[in-house]
């Protein structure tokens, strides 16, 4: 794993993104905040709002680059809907040289799909973040293609920790775990949010005071989480007490027919459409 860096992102030269939506707009603006020169910043996006446009001109990217202005960059994110692939990979290989890595993170796209849309032999990275990157505490699980070097890995770590941290497996078939653990995972998370808030109203609790002790519980347990050397099962521990009310709680979550083999088939049953999606 890279843990998200700190200091001035240099990635050596240009950088091209290829749409600049919900996440591609993340990691421009994590780019930006780490110290990335926006003249060294190019972007294609023909849906972006003209108010949008004006403020990453007035920042100093180039917006809607001519082929005169831009020339072999060092990296090109493609950061479009995966529908959007078969216009988005011509316009990066028009871009690419030689020494450019292709950064993909459109789902279900897999490396023999972009190959065969860029250059035979053009080095590609597939990526899948998560929606925490829009804060800044995103994961990013990557793969990198046959012809990628050590220092294109480098770079993509660079790139990809503006906005959270980067693992990397060495199998493709692995990034349809990847989803659906952490891709999919923050719904996860949003969802026992829901659950736990309506549990409280059911136990007695106001709406809206269960909706905030339910929100705050999980954001503070996420706290607690990143900032403890301590793994999951210490830190549960750590707050049971024997035969208190937390562990009569976990007598019901730890069940054979609990929370355990729940999370196991919606983690199979996203990574199953992962595979399909990625045909």
């Amino acid at each position: 794993m890279t843990s998200h860096e700190a200091g001035p992102l240099d990635p050596g030269g240009p950088v091209l993104l290829v749409g600049a939506g919900k996440m591609g707009g993340a990691l421009l603006d994590g780019w930006l905040a780490r110290g990335l020169d926006p003249k060294t910043a190019f972007v294609i996006d023909p849906a972006l709002p003209d108010v949008a446009v004006e403020k990453l001109e007035r920042l100093g990217c180039t917006v809607g680059p001519q082929a005169g202005q831009l020339s072999n960059p060092v990296a090109i994110l493609v950061a479009v809907k995966p529908q959007m692939a078969k216009a988005a990979l011509p316009a990066a290989a028009a871009f690419a040289g030689p020494g450019t890595v292709i950064i993909s993170i459109m789902a279900g796209t897999t490396l023999s799909t972009l190959g065969r849309g860029l250059a035979e032999r053009q080095a590609i990275v597939r990526a899948m973040p998560n929606t925490p990157a829009a804060v800044g505490r995103g994961v990013t699980g990557c793969v990198a293609g046959a012809h990628v070097t050590a220092d294109q890995r480098a770079l993509t770590d660079r790139l990809l920790t503006a906005v959270g941290d980067v693992v990397w497996v060495e199998e493709e078939a692995l990034i349809d775990a990847v989803t659906g653990v952490s891709g999919s995972g923050p719904a996860y998370v949003f969802l026992m949010v829901e659950a736990l808030a309506r549990a409280g109203v059911s136990a007695g609790l106001p709406a809206d005071l269960a909706q905030t002790l339910a929100r705050k519980t999980v954001e503070g347990s996420g706290v607690l989480l990143s900032q403890s050397a301590e793994p999951p099962e210490v830190l549960r521990k750590n707050v049971t007490s024997p035969n208190g009310t937390t562990a009569a709680a976990l007598d019901v979550l730890m069940a054979d027919d609990g929370l355990a083999p729940l999370m196991e088939r919606a983690v199979a049953a996203a990574t199953r459409r992962a595979k399909e999606l990625a045909g």
